[in-house]
């Protein structure tokens, strides 16, 4: 018999990781004890020493789903003479962290219990220790109930008993609670409250039925919810919420409800079904009204994650609803009850509250699957706070991210925290969130920092946040955070071809860049190519309005505004195109960019896809959905030493425009010249440089005609490619980037 310690990192926290143990425990016959710290878990084991071997190999291999292991020590330790195994108190005692479970979907064990056991028929909070709210409610470490925002509610007998109870599935399961102790919803619609969850889900379904909008919290804060097929709901919806264009999220009954709406992949059906349950972006059957997904040919679905939604969907006769964040355009989403029943009262019919607070506010993960892979597009619930772990250290660093769909990114020995998605830093709602959010990571992660990490841009407000921190910065050029970001992802830390296309990021000649071909590693980078410069007209308001950057690169491919018949240039008065040319000409508000996003916004423009945008990227977006993917053909153009030019891609669309060419045609002519240019580039700095790793980022890579031929084709060149999967290749994925470069010059500097 001997005695062993046994300390395990990892994901181990919120995840029923204890009672898990106490489980081996018992099967394997060890005595000892099991302790959560904020270091990880802590277990003192005494046995059979071939006992204690397989424990260990049990734990390994059968460890929660939810949960994930980065490291098991074991060493001897002296025979303590235990008679039994416990579970000891919870200790708090450094700065070093363990992981903090994301929030899970509700198991299936507890959608049985919901009708069967007494205490907890219909309970809409219903969780077990695999199961159920983690980040959203943490106030602190360890993850015990004192430390949630489930403190307030007291347990009863009843849930107490399953709570010590080693052979029940709530075996400290800190949110356990049922219908006589924990939360409560209550439904207001106008003067009247509702309470009880049943009356609460008839007054649903007759609402629902009646074509109304509905605020409803959720887990990580509140959702606007309507009947996806009625078209008048669908529409007042986006007036109330002033969103013109983008797309709303939808959540189906069930799987096969999803299939009647969309062509579902295995991989997108595995992607919908698994405990993060996020929106998935898939091919649309075009089913629903129109307004939904306002003529695009993805539709964003979900399945039910919430004990209340599988409840809801018993009792509403619609399989498909609406489920868009609860906010205003551009505002984060809300959490607070007041700000609920003042804000979205005003747009909604009914407002659904309950007494539990969400602590940390989280939107719904959005992926996308490409090439077989999941890609993470907004990561949010379900995958924050989980961190990304590193060969590099990066403790006392915070990164804060760049503007648009913000996520800073906070360091913590070798691991990179990532935030929720906080979205465009552009009002100071969201700068609010920001600030609040990073403080509650350096509380909850025991983090001070002392070197914050920024974009080139001065005016970002994470720019000047960390500028006005009165701490160390560094600034980092964008799109190499963004191939850093995607190197980090997958251990890699040596030069590489990186690519990167997106919108708008501040280059070193103070020049806006976005089509880049670099040779990078962490510690720096060489733009070797790029798209040729062109005005950006009007500045940020080329982004609004794409036909701003159609008129620049006409003028820059004919020299002038070309007398041809291109139906765009109707809807523009002759003033604003003078306005436009003067500004060009005269250099008046209008910096130089080699934007991909830019040229995507023109092409867009010329054909007539989208004239003005009314969400940010609708423009290409637009362009990709517009595809015959049948079509082979593309358009020529020039690598020169430095610049790639675009002047004869410009000027065959336009000919295409005037010869009647199908849009579809010319979209995809237009998609395949982006990926030629892609392999012609890369063959090319390749042969001088004799690198054979390529890495491809940024926001235009979420295109997934353009991201799927581009991987494949590079590949079956021979080269290894390296693309985002866990982290967005969008603006979110910035502040990983930044983390990394900070750390390796921090390093190479010391």
């Amino acid at each position: 018999m001997i005695a062993k310690r046994i300390h395990i990192k990892g994901l181990v926290q919120g995840v029923g990781f204890r009672p898990f143990v106490y489980r081996m425990a018992s099967l394997f016959g060890i005595h000892g004890w099991v302790v959560n710290s904020n270091e990880g878990v802590s277990i003192h084991a005494e046995g059979a020493g071939h006992r204690i071997d397989e424990f260990v190999d049990a734990i390994y291999k059968n460890k929660p789903q939810a949960s994930s292991i980065t490291l098991i020590e074991t060493h001897e330790h002296e025979w303590l003479g235990f008679d039994d195994f416990s579970i000891k108190k919870s200790t708090d005692h450094s700065d070093a962290v363990t992981e903090v479970s994301p929030d899970i979907a509700v198991c299936d064990e507890c959608l049985a219990d919901i009708k069967k056991q007494p205490h907890r028929i219909d309970y809409p909070f219903i969780n077990c220790t695999n199961c159920g709210p983690r980040f959203t409610i943490i106030r602190d470490l360890p993850y015990d109930r004192p430390n949630t925002t489930m403190a307030p509610f007291v347990m009863c007998e009843k849930c107490r008993e399953e709570y010590n109870d080693i052979l029940d599935r709530r075996f400290h399961a800190q949110p356990v609670a049922c219908n006589h102790c924990g939360p409560e919803y209550v439904l207001k619609t106008g003067e009247s409250v509702i309470t009880g969850i049943n009356n609460i889900m008839h007054k649903l379904a007759a609402l629902l039925n009646e074509g109304r909008l509905i605020a409803m919290k959720g887990l990580g804060g509140y959702h606007l919810a309507c009947d996806a097929l009625n078209k008048k709901a669908v529409d007042r919806l986006r007036e109330a919420k002033l969103r013109d264009g983008k797309p709303f999220a939808v959540m189906f009954r069930n799987l096969q409800t999803a299939h009647k709406y969309a062509i579902i992949s295995a991989t997108e059906e595995i992607q919908l079904t698994n405990w993060q349950r996020p929106i998935v972006l898939l091919e649309s059957k075009k089913q629903l009204a129109a307004g939904v997904s306002m003529n695009f040919v993805t539709l964003g679905g979900m399945l039910p994650y919430l004990p209340f939604h599988h409840l809801l969907f018993e009792h509403i006769s619609q399989d498909v609803i609406v489920m868009t964040s609860g906010n205003i355009s551009d505002e984060p989403i809300i959490i607070n009850d007041g700000q609920a029943e003042e804000i979205l009262g005003n747009i909604a019919d009914a407002v659904l509250l309950n007494n539990r607070e969400i602590h940390n506010r989280t939107d719904d993960s959005v992926l996308r699957v490409i090439n077989d892979k999941p890609r993470l597009i907004r990561r949010s619930r379900s995958w924050v706070p989980r961190p990304l772990n590193l060969d590099l250290n990066v403790d006392g660093i915070l990164a804060c991210g760049a503007e648009l769909v913000n996520c800073f990114c906070l360091g913590k020995g070798q691991q990179a925290i990532l935030s929720q998605h906080i979205g465009d830093l552009k009002n100071a709602e969201t700068l609010e969130f920001f600030t609040e959010s990073v403080a509650r990571f350096k509380k909850l992660f025991r983090a001070e920092p002392q070197l914050l990490v920024h974009d080139l841009h001065p005016d970002y407000l994470s720019t000047r946040y960390a500028l006005e921190s009165g701490i160390e910065t560094l600034g980092v050029q964008h799109h190499h955070a963004h191939i850093a970001s995607c190197m980090a992802e997958h251990g890699i830390d040596e030069q590489v071809i990186g690519i990167s296309f997106d919108g708008v990021g501040l280059g070193t000649d103070n020049h806006i860049w976005g089509g880049e071909f670099l040779i990078c590693d962490l510690a720096g980078f060489e733009r070797k190519l790029h798209f040729d410069y062109v005005a950006m007209p009007g500045g940020d308001m080329a982004t609004k309005e794409p036909w701003r950057m159609a008129l620049s690169y006409l003028i820059k491919a004919y020299g002038e505004v070309p007398d041809i018949k291109l139906p765009f240039l109707k809807e523009i008065p002759d003033n604003k195109i003078d306005i436009i040319r003067k500004a060009i000409e005269l250099q008046i508000n209008s910096p130089l960019t080699s934007s991909t996003g830019r040229l995507f916004d023109a092409v867009a423009a010329i054909t007539g896809l989208c004239h003005t945008a009314t969400f940010h990227a609708e423009a290409p977006m637009r362009l990709e959905a517009a595809i015959d993917p049948d079509e082979t053909g593309a358009y020529p153009f020039v690598i020169g030493k430095s610049a790639i030019d675009t002047t004869q891609v410009i000027r065959e669309v336009c000919s295409d425009m005037i010869n009647k060419v199908s849009v579809a045609n010319i979209s995809a002519k237009f998609h395949n010249t982006m990926i030629s240019i892609i392999f012609a580039a890369v063959r090319s700095i390749s042969e001088i440089s004799g690198i054979r790793k390529v890495a491809l980022s940024g926001g235009s890579f979420q295109n997934k005609y353009i991201l799927e031929k581009a991987e494949k084709g590079l590949a079956e060149m021979g080269y290894e490619v390296f693309t985002p999967v866990n982290i967005p290749a969008n603006d979110g994925g910035i502040a990983l980037g930044q983390l990394v470069i900070a750390a390796k010059l921090k390093n190479k500097n010391k």
